[in-house]
């Protein structure tokens, strides 16, 4: 049996088993960036913040005030709220609300942007899923660096041109010496590894943007903190074993592992982080769902030619 008829069959199996289990939920995701140029729209200056609190709020007809919720953004500037049962959420609104923890919340928390109203992305057996456009928080005073004006500079009058003057004498350069070819380029290079590669001291230096030592609760956020407790470490997650929620986390850090290493990985860091936190919200199945979805791609057969390119560290 090969690794994608196995993981087929581990599909089926928790699938068989879970489908009774399925609960009606819905949830509201999305991004807040701090607009450091204070122009109200999204630019390449902008960044995602952590520790902004951000809340949502549904009115009625009349403009009263029907149901809220507030959660704080993780490392990622993302935030993931999830609400029991399957409301109506046509007429809710995301703000930001202010700021929770941090320095980068502090720096950039002297105004908030516009609300932004839900949207129903996805609709899955009895589970709704609803995204919110990037909300906006502003510092005291934009960066430096911004651009002054989109207005495009005037014309300067033409003037009298004045009399050449004598050029220079030329002097002619000797040719440059040839290049040396490029180094080759790993992070450009497909390449998946299974958690037991990962786990392995020597393969230790292939750990970027984390380091083992790092908690579960600060990489994945507060859900996951919840979750599996604020002392779990991402090198002990990489062990976890016994079931599916341990199972998720093992594969979800195994894959957000890849995503530093690859650009060519299926998942970026933040959509890991995502799918982690819309999987823990919801009911058993979609735990197993992300976690062979998880499997399938830490194994390479979700790209081709995506085979593990580790080799031992010197």
């Amino acid at each position: 049996m090969n690794s994608l008829q196995l993981v087929l069959f581990i599909f089926f199996y928790f699938l068989s088993s879970s489908i009774d289990g399925i609960q009606g939920d819905a949830m509201v995701s999305g991004t807040v960036f701090c607009d450091q140029c204070k122009d109200g729209q999204r630019s390449l200056f902008d960044y995602p913040i952590y520790g902004i609190k951000v809340r949502m709020a549904c009115a009625d007809s009349n403009g009263q005030i029907t149901m809220s919720k507030e959660e704080t953004t993780n490392w990622f500037g993302n935030y993931a709220m999830r609400i029991d049962g399957s409301p109506d959420l046509s007429n809710c609104y995301a703000q930001v609300s202010g700021n929770g923890e941090g320095s980068q919340a502090n720096e950039c928390a002297s105004a908030a942007g516009p609300a932004q109203k839900l949207r129903l992305t996805f609709r899955m057996f009895d589970m709704e899923f609803y995204n919110v456009d990037s909300l906006l928080t502003q510092p005291a005073q934009p960066i430096s660096s911004c651009p002054k004006s989109s207005n495009p500079v005037p014309v300067p009058a033409p003037v009298t041109p004045a009399p050449p003057a004598r050029s220079p004498p030329t002097f002619k350069l000797p040719p440059l010496p040839p290049l040396p070819p490029m180094p080759p380029m790993p992070f450009l290079e497909p390449s998946a590894c299974s958690h037991q590669k990962w786990s392995m001291a020597e393969y230790r230096c292939y750990w970027r943007a984390v380091n083992p030592d790092m908690k579960v609760a600060v990489v994945f956020g507060p859900i996951a903190g919840r979750k599996y407790g604020n002392d779990i470490s991402l090198w002990q997650a990489l062990q976890g074993r016994g079931d599916p929620y341990k199972t998720l986390l093992r594969e979800a850090t195994t894959a957000l592992l890849n995503s530093y290493n690859s650009v060519q990985f299926p998942y970026n860091a933040l959509s890991v982080v995502t799918h982690t936190n819309w999987a823990l919200m919801g009911s058993q199945r979609s735990v197993l769902l992300n976690a062979l979805r998880f499997i399938r791609a830490n194994s390479g057969s979700a790209s081709p030619n995506s085979t593990c390119k580790f080799t031992p560290c010197k």
